[in-house]
């Protein structure tokens, strides 16, 4: 299915990332987490003015069922999130959760591939999925009326694939076919190239769809060992959002799972991803893919910080500042004013444990060093001068009116509903979010510049170059 790229929940890389989250211990859930009750737990998470009623249901074996009431819709858009992603792979295992999330629609012992996606299809909805570092997720929106199909459907291929010989071929090749188009994507596989300059051999370095080397080899027996392994109920989370009442949902799930191997014995959640220990980094380095593109992809960035830090508020005030819009400094200084560049932004990813930080830009290969010159010379002066207040409004108010803009739809409620609770152990009400982001002083945003901005910076270049082409800086 979809690459973790060009799905629709992920953040898009022009900003930061999103903040469902607190980072504060588990708060009014009712969540049984330091062991299992041996039945299921519902709490009422908020009735949040701006949306709809959020209940969350722990079952017996540790599977969470989170929903967003919100009965002005006519559509629901239903997740099934793994807490299982590529960096859960050891070298050998590269590319397996991406290759699983191919082979679960491939058929189940009650229905095949086509029957899998003409039952949706016939109803008008959709079904996709996609794999990210640190994630899995399985979706379907379909309108409220067909909620029992999307569930049982969704359900089914999660929880009881077969994952027959013959389709393990199949997808192989089309997953093959998939690497090969990556690497004619080079803005794309900058951001790739970039994360394995940070990172190395770590699994955050690694692509998310494995390489050739690792995906030919791949053994069904490795794959059907992961899914097992890995697709446990405890680290399942289900979300949905739209027009559905929560104990419809939590009796439709509990059915469409029964005899599977989700019905498990009573076990407690299992907790978010640890940030207890810090990813180990490579220093500061250039590395380039020579091509014969007619566009030059750079990537200057370094090590951010991880998605439990508090100053998260600040860094995506800060990002927006710097490259994310149109009217941020770097756009203007590069596109608007000399023309530079098609496109220009910064972005940041964060992970439990570790984070980036980094600017792209697009541009003719003659003007590479041009646009990297600007670029350090922007990071280096708002390092040492920070930002403006009218910039700090700004900043806060695009993050703000993102965030709220970004829940118009139920699948972008869907998707908060499970990151909140799958990434932090928690879902950060609305109110709260914005009031976080309100607090972000100057001062904030200007420490954290100083401090980020001056790190050693790697280069990641794709285009008709050679590695003796850029001077480390």
């Amino acid at each position: 299915m979809s690459r973790a790229s060009r799905a629709p929940f992920p953040p898009d890389r022009r900003g930061v990332a999103s903040f469902p989250g607190t980072g504060a211990a588990y708060r009014g859930t009712g969540a049984a987490r330091p062991g299992a009750t041996g039945r299921a737990v519902t709490r009422t998470l908020s009735d949040d003015p701006l949306g709809g009623t959020v209940r969350r249901t722990v079952l017996p074996s540790g599977l969470r069922v989170l929903t967003e009431a919100i009965p002005t819709m006519r559509s629901v858009s239903f997740g099934i999130w793994v807490a299982v992603g590529s960096r859960d792979e050891t070298g050998p295992q590269a590319g397996a959760a991406h290759f699983l999330e191919h082979l679960l629609f491939k058929g189940t012992n009650k229905r095949g591939a086509l029957e899998i996606s003409s039952s949706i299809e016939a109803v008008g909805g959709e079904t996709n999925a996609f794999t990210t570092k640190e994630y899995t997720c399985y979706y379907a929106r379909v309108l409220d009326e067909d909620l029992p199909l999307a569930i049982d459907v969704m359900c089914d291929l999660v929880a009881d694939s077969v994952l027959a010989p013959a389709d393990v071929e199949t997808e192989r090749g089309v997953i093959l076919e998939e690497i090969a188009m990556h690497d004619d994507e080079p803005g794309d596989e900058v951001h790739d190239l970039f994360a394995r300059a940070v990172y190395g051999d770590h699994p955050l370095g690694r692509l998310i769809s494995g390489t050739e080397e690792t995906v030919t080899p791949m053994s069904r027996r490795l794959i059907q060992s992961f899914y097992r392994r890995r697709y446990v109920a405890p680290q399942i989370v289900i979300a949905a959002a739209g027009n559905l009442d929560h104990a419809a949902v939590i009796r439709l799930v509990r059915q469409a799972l029964r005899g599977t191997p989700l019905d498990s014995d009573p076990a407690a959640p299992a907790p978010h991803r640890s940030s207890a220990s810090t990813v180990r980094t490579k220093p500061a380095t250039t590395v380039v893919e020579a091509k014969e593109t007619e566009q030059a992809h750079v990537i200057l960035g370094c090590p951010g910080i991880d998605r439990l830090d508090e100053r998260r508020f600040a860094l995506g005030v800060l990002n927006n500042v710097l490259g994310g819009g149109m009217s941020s400094r770097l756009f203007q200084e590069i596109r608007e004013q000399r023309g530079l560049a098609y496109s220009v932004y910064s972005y940041a990813s964060q992970y439990a444990d570790s984070g980036l930080f980094a600017v792209y830009a697009g541009c003719a290969p003659g003007k590479v060093d041009e646009v990297l010159d600007l670029t350090r010379a922007e990071l280096s002066r708002v390092a040492a001068e920070g930002i403006t207040e009218n910039e700090l409004a700004r900043g806060k108010g695009m993050s703000k009116g993102s965030f709220v803009l970004g829940l118009e739809d139920t699948g972008s409620r869907m998707s908060r509903l499970a990151k909140g609770e799958l990434l932090y152990g928690d879902l950060m009400p609305v109110d709260e979010l914005l009031a976080r982001v309100d607090a972000v002083t100057l001062d904030d945003v200007n420490s954290l510049a100083a401090e980020l901005l001056s790190r050693p910076m790697s280069l990641a270049v794709v285009g008709p170059f050679g590695a003796g082409d850029f001077v480390a800086s």
